[in-house]
């Protein structure tokens, strides 16, 4: 593999969350980044006196719970492990730009997902949007590119329906939001792939992210 080759903004996204992480577990600090960057949906909606901080609709994308299991930090675990997974393969189809695009919006999603679906009061954290975002899309250019996704979609399929299991504590809102939008930007890029429809592509993209701030903003506007 060349240095060319080289995942990188996967590498970069994982360090960044383990040093989050790392910053969680210390005394102080960790009460400090978890409530500075962690998203609750009254930060963007009025009248629970949070203030509007949009912003952690994309930081508490990058914290995950302190929680070990035998030692192991099972939910930071468990992400960067999937993360790791279809993050190399998306990024070395897509390039470094399309893939951070395609993670960050999938990210932003699962936030809108939680705004819409859960609780006012819903603390979130985690990365579990942007990467079924991931698997939303790579899915999506699978099956464009005639490969086999049964055991794909099998998977999709467990992770979602654990999500919806009682005692589970898992954002399942952010999943279904991920999920959706990782999909249609994956469609975006099968649909313009020749070097010519980049411009539209682009369009496109930035389209989608439009619509989540359109849609954040409007249930700002409307709660």
């Amino acid at each position: 593999m060349t240095r060319a080759d080289q995942p990188t903004v996967t590498y970069a996204i994982i360090a960044l969350c383990v040093f989050l992480w790392i910053l969680e577990i210390l005394p102080v600090v960790g009460n400090l980044v978890i409530g500075g960057l962690a998203y609750v949906p009254a930060y963007t909606l009025p009248g629970f006196g949070a203030g509007f901080e949009p912003w952690r609709m994309l930081t508490s994308v990058f914290l995950h719970s302190t929680s070990v299991f035998f030692v192991i930090p099972f939910h930071l675990a468990l992400n960067m492990y999937t993360l790791w997974i279809f993050g190399m393969a998306l990024e070395r189809m897509l390039g470094r730009g399309r893939y951070l695009a395609l993670f960050l919006l999938s990210g932003f999603a699962g936030s809108v997902g939680v705004l819409l679906l859960a609780g006012p009061l819903t603390t979130v954290i985690g990365a579990s949007g942007a990467i079924f975002g991931l698997m939303g899309a790579y899915l999506v250019i699978l099956r464009h590119l005639g490969g086999q996704a049964s055991q794909l979609l099998v998977l999709v399929g467990l992770n979602l329906v654990i999500g919806f299991l009682p005692g589970m504590n898992v954002a399942w809102q952010a999943h279904v939001g991920g999920l959706v939008a990782g999909a249609l930007i994956g469609l975006v890029f099968t649909k313009t792939r020749q070097r010519a429809q980049r411009r539209t592509q682009n369009l496109l993209v930035g389209l989608i992210g439009a619509g989540l701030v359109a849609i954040t903003a409007g249930a700002y506007l409307l709660a």
